[in-house]
């Protein structure tokens, strides 16, 4: 059986913002490390989208190693203290966990959090080679690629839109998941690597992107996705409507939750309805009802199709958050102000592209609940404000890459969600170091 983890108790909790799960105790941490059979052929590795050798780091643990368990990780790894807090390791490694068959599958990601709390500062011996790569976004994507291409020798630098680095890490992700002074260490750790980044720089504003051509000797985007999603319906220009990428920036990056000291208000609503069912909508979710606000989350299908990860789904629940299943918003109404939502019944059909079961209304099964503030967590697209300023290839506001995530410019590469869309911090990850490697060989025909 899996070691449970401690977690804070969900009435204290609501009333702060302070990290949920406590993490594993060493002594915890080695009797789940204990249970690891040490596959001579891990399928968990095949389950991770950086292929860290996972059985390795779980037996230094195993062993008390613990520096040198950091150590295995961060061969593969830039970011461990965030990977095992955020990436969805149920659906990754663990999933392919030979004990989960029929039991509980090894908790890696709380293995690798507990290794990452033991990282050292580590001087990396660097053969310079006076190669200039600027990397555009300073999100997990665009860290990881920064790092790797610094540790083979090359001049990076980040360019970051905003005043704080770690993109979406940052303004996205809430501090009850992953404290902000946790992505400042390992941003630091990279920086300490001899990574320069240059904050409240805007490609296209600031500098514009063919200065940047003129001056380095190749680029790498992973900008991100920054266009949320709305619904088009009646009343979504109310007072009122948020959308989750706006609501947790606010909360996020500018210290929303602390209005009035300090100078980013925030609404603290009685009611807070959020239109969705991914990770996204149960961050907005949470931190709405840490701002003293009752809160319905309405998904259009059943919880078994929601995208969201089964454990933020539960704490979600163990907070007192409501969950209106198989809805779906027709209308907002209110004057000037939201005072309540429209939504239909729905009913599960046929599978749909997405490979789920497809949702339909059901005739007059329409019903309100009354609100004072939406939030609209339905997805975002890329950020359109730097590759429209280029003559990359794009798509649906995606730039095109190849299998090595070159752009239509040989010179340029990207990945994360500027690419493949929205995806996880892994995943972006993953496509960010196939995307150093493809750069490196580049530059070294």
């Amino acid at each position: 059986m899996k070691t449970p983890v401690k977690e804070q108790d969900p009435k204290k909790r609501i009333k702060n913002f302070e990290e949920v799960c406590l993490g594993y105790t060493e002594a915890e941490a080695i009797k789940e490390s204990e249970r690891c059979l040490q596959c001579k052929i891990p399928k968990c590795v095949e389950g991770c989208p950086i292929n860290i050798d996972i059985p390795a780091f779980i037996n230094l643990i195993k062993n008390k190693k613990h520096k040198e368990s950091c150590e295995k990780i961060k061969e593969k790894n830039n970011l461990p203290a965030v990977c095992g807090r955020v990436c969805p390791q149920e659906t990754q490694c663990e999933q392919k966990c030979i004990l989960g068959i029929k039991g509980d599958a090894i908790d890696i990601g709380k293995l690798e959090r507990f290794s990452a709390e033991h990282d050292q500062k580590k001087k990396t011996k660097i053969k310079e080679n006076n190669k200039k790569i600027a990397v555009i976004g300073s999100g997990p994507a665009g860290l990881t690629c920064a790092a790797d291409l610094r540790k083979l020798g090359y001049k990076v630098t980040i360019f970051e839109a905003l005043h704080k680095t770690g993109g979406v890490l940052t303004y996205g992700i809430p501090e009850f998941r992953l404290p902000n002074n946790i992505i400042e260490k390992e941003v630091n750790s990279i920086k300490d690597l001899g990574v320069n980044i240059e904050t409240n720089t805007i490609i296209g504003t600031t500098i514009t992107f063919e200065e940047i051509k003129e001056q380095y000797d190749a680029i790498f985007i992973g900008v991100g996705a920054g266009l949320p999603y709305f619904l088009n319906i009646e009343g979504e220009n109310l007072n009122g409507v948020y959308s989750a990428n706006e609501f947790l920036t606010r909360i996020n990056l500018m210290n929303a939750k602390d209005f009035p000291n300090s100078v980013t208000p925030i609404r603290r609503s009685k009611h807070t309805v959020v239109i969705g069912g991914s990770n996204v909508a149960m961050d907005a979710a949470r931190s709405a009802r840490r701002l003293g606000s009752e809160v319905t989350i309405v998904y259009r299908r059943s919880e078994k199709e929601m995208p969201a990860r089964i454990e933020e789904v539960e704490h979600a629940k163990e907070e007192g958050i409501k969950f209106q299943m198989l809805s779906f918003q027709n209308k907002i109404l209110g004057d000037k102000n939201v005072e309540a939502i429209e939504c239909i019944k729905m009913k599960l059909g046929e599978p749909d592209e997405s490979g789920r079961r497809r949702p339909t209304p059901v005739k007059d099964s329409n019903f309100i609940i009354k609100c004072d503030q939406i939030i609209v967590a339905i997805g975002q697209g890329p950020n359109p404000l730097l590759v429209s300023r280029t003559d990359l290839k794009r798509e649906k506001g995606k730039l095109i890459t190849d299998e090595n995530q070159q752009t239509s410019d040989p010179k340029v590469f990207a990945a994360g969600d500027i690419s493949s869309g929205a995806s996880t911090v892994i995943k972006a990850m993953g496509d960010a170091k196939k995307a150093a490697v493809a750069i490196d060989r580049f530059l070294n025909k």
